[in-house]
């Protein structure tokens, strides 16, 4: 529980609306990116293994660092003019940045609630069609993060053609936009429908910023399951 507070407490400091406002209007590098300059395998070692807990302007400028030769080389291959290209680049990282630490809190509350260790996550697990792993009391659960969104910044569906063992859940997010939050009801008084269905969803939580999480209900019920079934 004290990772899943710790990493709270880094959220709430992201500053949603800023980054939206930078990078949402930025659509230069929507192109596949080869895999040797991809953030993903980054991202989980740094908030996952390494438990680093960067903003996204730090996590980017260590992203170039590491990826600087690979990432200038594939803009000289795609012929795309340098300023256009470092434009775009950190536009396509954040919403995959935005993405994966939602779904890198997921597995800390995850972890929480199965206990310490039961948690794996990484860019192969990833790769292969799994946001995080949970194997616990000799089941293997592969849990798939799937945002409901009309935005094109939602992570595409993963394919995978090299399946893993367990079963697969998919747990659902709904993000309604910051106008239901400004203003809930409609005129008779009513709540917005979008605005009542986030807040009895107690599987999920808003924080002042408009970032959006799993709560501990979201694995409860799966736990209470597979212990019931063992007794």
């Amino acid at each position: 529980m004290i990772l899943v507070e710790k990493f709270e407490k880094f959220l709430k400091l992201v500053d949603l609306v800023g980054y939206r406002e930078r990078y949402r209007p930025i659509k230069l590098v929507e192109m596949d990116l080869p895999k040797d300059i991809q953030a993903i395998e980054m991202l989980y070692k740094v908030y996952w293994d390494n438990k680093k807990f960067l903003n996204y302007d730090d996590f980017y400028k260590e992203y170039l660092n590491v990826y600087k030769e690979n990432i200038e080389s594939f803009r000289i291959k795609i012929t795309m003019c340098k300023n256009c290209f470092y434009r775009g680049l950190p536009a396509r990282i954040y919403r995959t940045w935005a993405s994966i630490i939602t779904q890198i809190h997921a597995g800390y509350v995850a972890e929480s609630v199965f206990g310490e260790n039961t948690v794996d996550m990484s860019a192969e697990l990833d790769h292969k069609g799994a946001d995080f792993q949970v194997k616990y009391r000799g089941r293997v659960l592969n849990y798939q993060v799937k945002k409901k969104s009309f935005s094109r910044e939602v992570r595409q569906e993963k394919k995978t053609s090299n399946p893993i063992v367990g079963e697969f859940i998919d747990i659902k997010y709904e993000v309604p936009s910051e106008d239901y939050f400004k203003n809930p009801k409609k005129k008779n008084g009513e709540y917005k429908l979008p605005y009542s269905r986030f807040i009895k969803n107690k599987e999920l939580k808003r924080f002042l910023n408009g970032f959006v999480v799993f709560t501990p209900m979201t694995f409860e019920a799966k736990k209470k399951e597979i212990d019931k079934s063992l007794k």
